[in-house]
This record gives structure tokens, C-alpha cells and sequence, in this order.
């Protein structure tokens, strides 16, 4: 379906459910309905995972400090949905690695502690890795671990992931099941029990719907104050910034690094480079105004210093926005709980959470909505079956293949096939990447991209390149 058709079936059609945000837990929601028989309706006003769920750390994990906050039950929770997207869901997309947690002399952790944590954590994720290893093998592992003043390493092992794909494979699961997707379309106004007015390309259509869900993130009070005028502020917002440097190939595990008793940070080996952060600061203002500042990028490349070593120019940055319960004290000691509500007309907010635990995150917030018979076994996303039945093209190397089996499963045979007939779209999209240009035909023909942006950043790895080398 494309734009066109998405557009005049929005304005034609009455839908069981209006799903407004197009991120994780959106498009997840827009999944799950569609899975149980509804008729679905998903709109954003951006680009799909077009914020916080193309921007956070990559990881799929149980989230070893949740421990230290007394989140036992949200950390088995967490490990239970990493083993499903790592062995059903996507396992194309979600991929186990190791970490390591270094201690060192002027650390805020007893080694003790961290073992007896990491055992628990282990045994919550039901892995045999963990425990302590020799720094001598910790630095054979990760060569730039600083050695200064270490005492141990813990190892763990949790998964990392393209999150941006991961949504985009849930958008296209919904459409697969019949779900109307359509991105650049802004809810302007709610119309009570019969729906909503989107804003498209300039024109408001009426969009006609029984039963509402606000997924929309950041914007989530936004959405809600479109009902009720006096909604009062349900969550707050988080600053999330990383960078991305030259390094991590020879790596063999990522690095959590602790700061304090409650806030860590990571460095990552991903997409051919070293992903390092996450700040963690209170944002008061509106979405829109956040952004990257000199001081946010220093804070990240010093707290990654502490256990990395020969650090080089950062090559790229982004920004993102959790969403967080409302309440007092810092963002970083905050729980990572959903927030859900009901308006007056009987619109579902939903916010918050994280990105790992986004199937049980939908599946409550279509419970909340009243909707039941709700099943949580899991679905394999569009390409994460046939994963060792692709045939490749000869002239593609090892690095290629391996790039667009983890970014579209056996989807990836629906990406290369027009370059049958055009041999072009194996070229390179970005000089020094794999990306081809074979994919932005396929992001813009396929999976809804609409700017050079919603291709380099969301549905390739072409963004990572410098900018004078994207074609």
C-alpha cells in the first residue's frame, strides 16, 4: 500500500483501533492488535521510530543496575523477552553479546557485591555466563580496557540490536496483518468516541475509530491535552546522549561501566564502530527543544575514560528522550516503569518502559483498552524465518551479507532482487559502509521513507559515513 492508497483508506474506512505514535511500542501495539483480529489504523507525525526508539543504546537487556534499584521483577520480565526476540522474534536483529563490568580501585562497587549481582542477574537470564574472569583475559577480550588501577572484571552476557529496524519490522508486520501504516500524518484533534482529525501533506482527514491508543512518546501529554484540555503532566523526559567513535572490531565483549551506585554507562561494539553513553539529565521543556550540546558530548567521551583507553574523534552523536513517571529525585535513580492512563473519552496513554519489554508493554496497553483473549506467544517478525536459505548474489562479499542478514533477515532476497535487472544497486549507498543502494530503493518503494533522512538514519547504516561520502 502506498502513500496514495494509505491516505484514501484512512479517510474511507472505520477502524477497530487508532494507534497514534509509530515507535517501539506503537508500532508493537499496531502488531499485536492486528494479530488478534482488529482492524488497525497507525499513524506518527514523524517518521516511524523516527525519536526515542531510533536513539537509545542498542541494547536488549534485563538491565543489571534494575537490581541495584529493588526491580527484581522488572529485570526477569526483561530477560524473559530478550531470550524470545534473540530466538524467535528476530534473531536476525537481535544478537547475544558479552559484557564486562570492570572494577577498579577508586570504583564505587566491593567486587563482592558485583559478583553476587551478576550471579543473580545470570541466573534471572538463565545464562551460564557469569562470574569473574582474569584481567589478563578481560584485556584480550577488550583490548582498550584501562588497566591503570583495575582491580577485576565480572563477565555477563546480555544482546544488542538496530533498534530503528526492530520498529520497522513491527510497522511492516502490522501492515502484513492489514494495518493502515502512514508516517508524516499528525493527529491535530480528537473527535470523542469516533476517532481523529490527521493532518496530511497539508490536508486533514477524519479518521474514524472506535477505541484510541496515545503511544506517542515524548508527546504523549501532548496527545492527551487534544482530549482534555487540563490533563495535567503525566511523565517527565530524560536526556539520553551517545557517540560513536572509530574502534570496537576487535572487541569481544562491551564494557558496563559503573559511575556511582545506581547510574552505569556502556561502550558497545556496533555497526563497525565503538557506541558509547548514556547521559542521563532532566529535560523540563518541550521535545522539540532538546538537542546535543559540547558539554552532553565531553560528559560522554570522560565517563567512557574512565575504562577505555585511547579513545579517537568522535565520528557521530544523536540524542534521544525517555519517558519517565512522574515524581521527585534524580532521572538516573528513576523507575523504568510504563505509565498508563485513560482519558476522558476513553483514550489509552501509554508511555515509558523499555525497549526490550515492548511486546508486554502492548499487549498491557490493549488490555487496558479492554481488549481480550490476548495471547503472548511470540510472532517472528517479517524476514526472521529461512535465515540459512538465502541465496546471495556472487559479487557480494562476507561483510555485505552478514550486514543485510542483520538488518532484513530473509528479506534481504526482496531487497537484492531488482539489481537482476540493474546491476547498479550493488554500489555502494555511503563510501565506507555496506549499505547498498539497493536498500534506499527498497526504504522509499517499500518501507515508507519519505526524506534522504528517513533512508541514512532509519533504514540503512548510510548515516555512520561522513557526510561527503553518501551518494
Amino acid at each position: 500500500m502506498d502513500r496514495v492508497d494509505a491516505v484514501e483508506q484512512l479517510a474511507a474506512r472505520r477502524f477497530d483501533l487508532l494507534v497514534i505514535g509509530g515507535g517501539i511500542v506503537g508500532a508493537g501495539i499496531a502488531e499485536a492488535a492486528s494479530a488478534h483480529g482488529l482492524s488497525v489504523a497507525l499513524v506518527d507525525k514523524g517518521d516511524f521510530a523516527g525519536a526515542t526508539s531510533s536513539a537509545s543504546s542498542k541494547l536488549i537487556h534485563g538491565g543489571l543496575r534494575y537490581l541495584r534499584l529493588g526491580d527484581v521483577g522488572l529485570v526477569r520480565e526483561a530477560h524473559h523477552e530478550r531470550r524470545v526476540l534473540m530466538n524467535v522474534v528476530a534473531p536476525h536483529l537481535v544478537r547475544r553479546l558479552p559484557f564486562l563490568f570492570p572494577l577498579y580501585d577508586d570504583g564505587p562497587f566491593r567486587p563482592w557485591f558485583v559478583q553476587t549481582g551478576i550471579f543473580l542477574y545470570s541466573t534471572l537470564a538463565r545464562a551460564r555466563l557469569n562470574g569473574p574472569i582474569a584481567v589478563p583475559r578481560a584485556q584480550r577480550m577488550v583490548p582498550q580496557l584501562r588497566s591503570a588501577g583495575l582491580r577485576s572484571c565480572a563477565l555477563y552476557a546480555d544482546a544488542w540490536t538496530n533498534d530503528g529496524r526492530l520498529t520497522l519490522a513491527n510497522v511492516r508486520a502490522a501492515a502484513d496483518l492489514g494495518t493502515v501504516v502512514l508516517n508524516y500524518a499528525e493527529v491535530v484533534a480528537l473527535r470523542g468516541r469516533e476517532g481523529a482529525e490527521v493532518q496530511v501533506d497539508g490536508h486533514t482527514i477524519a479518521v474514524r475509530a472506535d477505541r484510541v491508543i496515545n503511544a506517542s512518546g515524548p508527546w504523549v501529554d501532548r496527545v492527551r491535552r487534544l482530549e482534555d484540555q487540563d490533563a495535567r503532566r503525566s511523565v517527565r523526559l530524560s536526556k539520553g546522549v551517545h557517540v560513536l567513535v572509530d574502534g570496537g572490531a576487535d572487541w569481544d565483549a562491551a564494557l558496563t561501566i559503573p559511575h556511582d551506585k545506581v547510574r552505569v554507562t556502556f561502550a558497545v561494539p556496533w555497526e563497525g564502530m565503538l557506541l558509547l553513553g548514556t547521559t542521563d539529565t532532566l529535560h523540563d521543556g518541550e521535545p522539540e527543544t532538546a538537542g546535543i550540546t559540547g558539554a552532553d558530548v565531553e560528559q560522554v567521551v570522560a565517563e567512557a575514560s574512565s575504562a577505555v583507553q585511547g579513545i579517537g574523534p568522535v565520528r557521530a552523536s544523536f540524542w534521544g528522550l525517555r519517558v519517565l513517571p512522574g515524581g521527585d529525585g534524580g532521572t538516573a535513580s528513576a523507575r523504568r516503569e510504563t505509565v498508563y492512563s485513560t482519558g476522558p473519552s476513553g483514550m489509552v496513554s501509554v508511555a515509558g518502559g523499555k525497549l526490550t519489554t515492548y511486546r508486554r508493554i502492548a499487549l498491557d496497553a490493549l488490555d487496558h483498552l479492554g481488549v481480550r483473549g490476548l495471547s503472548p506467544r511470540p510472532r517472528p517478525l517479517p524476514g526472521a524465518t529461512g535465515l540459512d536459505h538465502i541465496a546471495w548474489p556472487a559479487e557480494l562479499d562476507t561483510a555485505t551479507r552478514n550486514h543485510l542478514l542483520h538488518l532484513y533477515g530473509s528479506l534481504a532476497v526482496d531487497v537484492l532482487a531488482p539489481a537482476a535487472d540493474d546491476p547498479s544497486l550493488l554500489e555502494p549507498l555511503a563510501a565506507g559502509r555496506p549499505d547498498l543502494r539497493a536498500q534506499e530503493l527498497y526504504a522509499r518503494t517499500v518501507e515508507w521513507a519519505v526524506t534522504d533522512e528517513d533512508v541514512t538514519r532509519r533504514r540503512t547504516t548510510a548515516w555512520l559515513a561522513p557526510a561527503e561520502a553518501r551518494v
